[in-house]
């Protein structure tokens, strides 16, 4: 019989996944470029999550340390991608 921690991490890995095919959706029919942008911000989340999830379930620390790095280099992008939209350069 399953434990309750083996069910919940089951259950938060196929909301992830849902949650990363709506995004996915989102990214590519969005009506314009600020929600595929938001769209983009919020799938490098949810892999990050999905990321953190995993390394719950296997005991592992590398998937930790993945999780730190897509926060990382998803936040750097997001501001950049902003910045671009907003002014149309992204180095001034």
């Amino acid at each position: 019989m399953l434990t309750l921690l083996e069910l919940s991490i089951s259950y938060a890995f196929v909301c992830v996944l849902l949650a990363m095919l709506f995004c996915t959706v989102r990214l590519i029919m969005g009506p314009s470029a600020h929600d595929r942008v938001l769209a983009l911000d919020t799938l490098w989340m949810c892999g990050m999550l999905l990321a953190l999830v995993l390394g719950i379930r296997f005991k592992s620390e590398i998937y930790f340390e993945a999780a730190m790095l897509l926060a990382l280099l998803g936040f750097v992008s997001t501001v950049a991608m902003a910045k671009f939209l907003m002014r149309g350069e992204v180095i001034e």
